[in-house]
């Protein structure tokens, strides 16, 4: 009865910047750890970032000084900044979440995904 909602995808040019937003909605009591996720064509997903309910973060190394995940706990959501946005950030980016329903107890849900493209 939770779902994770993605937005703010698209296509930039080499440098530019894009704000991806993951919102939950359903019957959310509490939401644990949060987290970006991206795979490209023919490649392993990966993390690239996560954060933890009291913001500690952590980063890949190949996003690390120019990405920026961050939450609104009282809105349920979180964002995902990527600046000086590189052709090897072009991958489908999904997020994910531990969430604790109102009813049982924590569950892992992940978003649809939504494709960011860089390319000149």
């Amino acid at each position: 009865q939770v779902q994770l909602v993605e937005s703010g995808g698209g296509s930039v040019q080499p440098g530019g910047s894009l704000r991806l937003s993951c919102a939950a909605s359903g019957s959310v009591f509490s939401i644990n750890n949060m987290g970006w996720y991206r795979q490209a064509p023919g490649k392993e997903r990966i993390l690239v970032a996560g954060i933890t309910r009291d913001g500690f973060t952590t980063y890949a190394d190949s996003v690390r000084g120019r990405f920026a995940i961050s939450r609104d706990n009282a809105k349920n959501t979180g964002f995902l900044q990527m600046n000086n946005l590189k052709p090897e950030d072009t991958a489908v980016y999904y997020c994910t979440a531990d969430v604790q329903d109102t009813n049982t107890g924590i569950r892992n849900y992940w978003g649809q995904g939504t494709q960011v493209t860089v390319s000149s």
